[in-house]
């Protein structure tokens, strides 16, 4: 039979190098991704068997077997799945991320076009044989093919491979890696049942292995050896490891699924598995992670758990079963009641579903709070002079609100029936602790006598937060503020107006009213001070025009001269700053400027030969302050430059 000769995509050969030099640390990862390869050739046959059971033929069992042979230097991974023709090969095992599965949902039409979403693709994990191998030679035929129309693919890894049709009468793949005289370690089945163990016991169809017995050694001095018994053992527990009862299963079983799952090689925070019975009947296994990845802000990318049916794999990233803000959870949810045949745009209708998303959402949400208790308190800033608080330990939930926090906050505003769970889970930094381990709770315990608002202020960065001179009277009286700099919190505080009964308070909108906490010597002495400069407020109003709705007179400025504020309805600066920049439209609305009349520069206002100018900087410095920018900075310098000269 003629063989035919055909070159990698360029990206294949660039990945091809990075496989065999720095993909993967540990070398033995590469045979969990071919083992998981086989598993789903099996998950797809049985999915295309439901409209099809001829495809089965007179191979009804699904199962993988590795063989292995120290002399050759060969291990085989070897299924009884869907197989691949010759073109499939061609094109599957030579063009990255490829799989038969990505080319199995465009061949689909109809109904069968939804239900093309439903298997996942194995991207690059074939190719991380060439780890240990130095030679890789693929034989397969598609289920429903003649044996003749078998095919065998084999390259070295370089910038080629070759291909030629084969008789081959098994239904299915076998993957035979010719090993690298250092990775010999691998043709051994004491070592090879150990991998099993370690990172495919969960696989839910049998692996198995040639049975193997100690032989003596022999009169002539030949030492004893172990030789194969030509039956095939079972070496894993062949059962989905989320079906098994959570007392059979260890922890290092747990972390081990997680890692095979997420693909992710830290341990995740923490996992919930659970059986769920009444109207609608599912098992969910569902993971924190411990690191955020790249693209956790694309809220269009893919992400979710993996929807199994009755133990049959449906899709990976099923988003339906959970909640947008919840996208960083990993794990899998195997549903009794869902039709097998269930597609992306039916699970959007499903009442199954949405119980099941409920389910699924209390469960990471409960999750989530018995991390937050066993959280160590966040300790308060030190009094004047006092001695720094101790460094906090690290705990689980200060790891996932450092990496997932963000993300959390977009549930104030996306799930009503959850917010007060969530409000719960919130922490911030504030004026009385560095650390970001505030809650709401912790405030409103500590709030003073007469106080009657949760205050917070927004900013770009903590330190632009902790530095406003808007937390000046705050900072005099004692009272704390939360400080917020996730672009985030502005959107996710407007769904949130109060915390257990408590308002929550902007200090940078409206006036500052301190309630009881201001006494009426201090009330007494702003209004005196609003009437003695009234004709200075009108000067700077009309100086300001075109960039100030009002000028007045504050008592939350101690050492300022001046600050911007939001109108009580209006919208935040910080918010219409990050609008603006988004590209967005926003409604002509002007902030309002209050001054401090006890300050120098603004008693030097009164009478100033250049008080346009004196005014303008003192409008651009307030701007900076908060954030902001000057719409003219070169026209500020000029103001200022004059003024110093």
């Amino acid at each position: 039979m003629s063989k035919h000769t055909h070159s990698f995509q360029a990206e294949v050969a660039q990945l091809l190098h990075l496989v065999t030099h720095s993909l993967y640390s540990n070398k033995e990862i590469f045979l969990r991704e071919l083992i998981s390869n086989a598993s789903d050739a099996c998950d797809k046959l049985r999915f295309e068997a439901l409209a099809n059971g001829a495809l089965y033929g007179d191979q009804p069992e699904l199962r993988v077997r590795l063989a292995f042979d120290k002399d050759a230097r060969t291990l085989t991974v070897a299924d009884t799945g869907i197989g691949m023709s010759e073109a499939e090969a061609v094109e599957h095992l030579g063009t990255i991320a490829k799989s038969g599965t990505k080319e199995f949902m465009s061949r689909l039409s109809g109904d069968q076009k939804q239900d093309a979403q439903l298997i996942g693709q194995f991207g690059v994990g074939f190719y991380s044989g060439f780890i240990v191998a130095d030679r890789i030679t693929v034989e397969s035929r598609r289920a429903g093919l003649p044996p003749e129309q078998g095919v065998r693919w084999s390259s070295g890894g370089a910038g080629d491979f070759e291909v030629e049709a084969i008789t081959r009468a098994e239904r299915g793949t076998s993957v035979t890696l010719h090993l690298r005289e250092d990775a010999l370690a691998f043709a051994d089945g004491w070592r090879l049942r150990e991998l099993v163990g370690k990172y495919s016991d969960h696989i839910g169809l049998p692996i198995q292995m040639e049975a193997e017995k100690w032989e003596e050694g022999q009169d002539d001095g030949q030492p004893g050896r172990m030789v194969k018994t030509g039956e095939w053992e079972t070496i894993n527990q062949a059962s989905a490891l989320w079906t098994r009862a959570k007392k059979d299963i260890t922890d290092e079983q747990y972390r081990s699924f997680y890692e095979q799952i997420a693909h992710d090689w830290q341990p995740p925070l923490a996992w919930s598995h659970n059986r769920v019975e009444g109207a609608t009947e599912y098992t969910q296994l569902l993971y924190v992670p411990s690191h955020a990845p790249q693209d956790i802000w694309d809220r269009d990318r893919k992400a979710g758990v993996k929807l199994y049916v009755r133990r049959v794999f449906i899709m990976d990233d099923a988003e339906q079963l959970l909640p947008r803000y919840l996208r960083f959870v990993k794990g899998v949810v195997d549903s009794s009641d869902l039709p097998l045949n269930v597609s992306r745009e039916l699970l959007q209708e499903s009442r199954d579903v949405r119980a099941i998303r409920e389910g699924n959402t209390r469960r990471v949400l409960g999750l989530l709070e018995d991390l937050a208790k066993a959280e160590p308190a966040a300790p308060t800033a030190p009094a004047e002079g006092g001695e720094a608080p101790a460094e906090p330990p690290q705990d689980k939930y200060a790891t996932f609100w450092r990496e997932f926090g963000a993300v959390l906050k977009e549930g104030l505003g996306e799930d009503f029936a959850n917010r007060e769970r969530i409000a719960r889970l919130l922490r911030y930094a504030s004026t009385a602790s560095d650390a970001a381990g505030v809650s709401l709770a912790d405030y409103k315990a500590r709030m003073k006598d007469g106080q009657k608002a949760i205050y917070y202020i927004t900013a770009d960065t903590l330190a632009a937060a902790r530095h406003s001179p808007q937390l000046e009277v705050f900072r005099k009286k004692g009272i704390e503020v939360l400080l917020m700099a996730d672009r985030v919190d502005e959107w996710a505080l407007s769904h949130l107006p109060e915390f257990d009964g408590t308002p929550l308070q902007s200090v940078a909108k409206g006036a500052v009213d301190l309630g009881d906490l201001q006494d009426e010597a201090e009330k007494k002495a702003a209004e005196d001070a609003a009437e003695a400069v009234k004709p200075l407020l009108d000067q700077l109003k009309a100086a300001l025009k075109d960039q100030v709705e009002d000028v007045r007179v504050t008592t939350r400025l101690v050492d300022s001269p001046a600050c911007l504020v939001a109108a009580d309805a209006g919208m935040s600066l910080q918010l219409a700053r990050m609008l603006k920049q988004a590209g967005q439209k926003l409604p002509a609305t002007l902030p309002v400027l209050e001054i401090n009349p006890g300050h120098a520069l603004v008693k030097k206002l009164d009478g100033h030969p250049r008080f346009d100018d004196l005014a303008h900087v003192l409008f651009d410095q307030a701007l900076l302050a908060e954030g902001g920018l000057p719409d003219d900075p070169a026209a500020y310098v000029r103001r200022v430059n004059a003024l110093l000269a």
